[in-house]
């Protein structure tokens, strides 16, 4: 039966369904699998498999919208018993992510922060329209390892720059790595304004971090 499950969650994720990974989440934990053997065995690979559909060509952006809602909807059960039975991840590294001031596209952000937070990282999502001083309130509030700058219009780039300034002027940046990402960002763009680095999607975005972070 709990395999049973386990399979049911696996696929609800992948296929995008919040409800059933709601359900199944739910199950698990009423079948004794514990919060954790959940999240690290059934929820991670499943959005691992998520990323590598995406990244073949086999899954699209709305593909992955859709798993990272069932994701959500399971981790949102999951969480009170995770703090029930005081057990927690161990995160490899904290990151702070969000789009910079003046731009409001989400879905790519967002999708980096939930393939973040299923790799296992501490993952503080500041939303859209993010003022650089709010990315430096909140890497020193959290000891940061890792900055993601999304920026999804050519205007609005320019303050992924004045985040890594503002990280610079209060004597941040060389304790924190900075990777940006959006549209019209590239590598060149990256190396011009003193980022650490650059990734073309979510996949890409967890490959670096994990690299920096020597995870394995």
């Amino acid at each position: 039966m709990s395999e049973e499950l386990r399979r049911s969650l696996r696929q609800a994720v992948i296929e995008g369904n919040a409800e059933a990974a709601h359900t199944a989440v739910a199950q698990l934990l009423t079948a004794g699998m514990s919060p954790l053997d959940i999240v690290e065995g059934v929820l991670s690979p499943a959005m691992n498999e998520v990323g590598r559909l995406y990244e073949e060509g086999e899954y699209f952006i709305p593909d992955l919208v859709m798993a990272g809602e069932a994701m959500k909807m399971a981790m949102a059960v999951l969480e009170p018993a995770l703090m029930a039975q005081r057990q927690a991840l161990t995160s490899p590294g904290v990151v702070v992510i969000g789009t910079v001031e003046g731009d409001i596209h989400e879905i790519g952000k967002s999708l980096v922060g939930v393939m973040l937070g299923a790799a296992g990282f501490t993952v503080h999502d500041l939303g859209v329209d993010v003022p650089a001083a709010a990315f430096v309130e909140k890497v020193g509030e959290v000891n940061a390892d890792v900055v993601g700058l999304s920026a999804l219009l050519t205007t609005t780039m320019r303050n992924q720059q004045a985040v890594i300034a503002a990280l610079t002027a209060a004597g941040l940046r060389e304790h924190v790595r900075v990777i940006v990402g959006g549209a019209p960002a590239s590598a060149e763009w990256a190396r011009r304004i003193g980022a650490d680095g650059y990734a073309e999607n979510a996949t890409e975005a967890v490959r670096v971090v994990r690299q920096w972070l020597t995870v394995p």
